[in-house]
């Protein structure tokens, strides 16, 4: 009926069996590109903002390998994953765009792309909320997938 794996014969909603493949070495890279105000980007020193909440930084690290580690609670489809590692990068661009990097990977029967979005997008969202007393004007641009391997092929936009 459709090219949807997460779709039955009868069009219906199912998880996908993934119970007959091999387990092989996966990897997913995502990018959240993130809009600052200048009130927000002034405040950066040393590449980090200091709050009462703590280091902005080091806190959307934090948030975001959580996020990447509980995707299947968050996405009703997706398998639960043992992340063997998820590594967080957080840069200003050339245009002054904060840019959060995730990169999830496993060993595993299914790919990591989901939990490399999701380890970037929450990443984005806790230096929305701890930035947000400084600017409303915060903006997130864009979250993509920048690259994948293992499975059956692999993807890479070219930078």
């Amino acid at each position: 009926m459709s090219d949807f794996s997460h779709l039955n014969k009868e069009g219906k909603t199912v998880m996908v069996d993934i119970g007959e493949k091999t387990p092989t070495r996966r990897s997913a890279t995502a990018r959240t590109v993130m809009g600052l105000p200048p009130e927000v980007i002034n405040a950066f020193s040393d590449g980090d903002i200091q709050t009462k909440k703590g280091s902005v930084v080091g806190t959307a690290i934090l948030a975001g390998i959580m996020a990447a580690k509980k995707t299947s609670d968050l996405i009703p489809l997706c398998h639960t994953l043992a992340l063997e590692d998820c590594q967080i990068n957080i840069s200003f661009s050339k245009e002054n765009e904060l840019v959060i990097e995730c990169t999830a990977s496993t060993t595993s029967k299914t790919g990591v792309e989901m939990e490399a979005l999701v380890g970037a997008t929450i990443a984005a969202l806790t230096v929305y909320d701890m930035c947000k007393a400084l600017s409303h004007d915060i903006v997130i641009k864009e979250t993509k997938l920048i690259s994948k391997s293992g499975g059956k092929k692999d993807f890479h936009i070219a930078q």
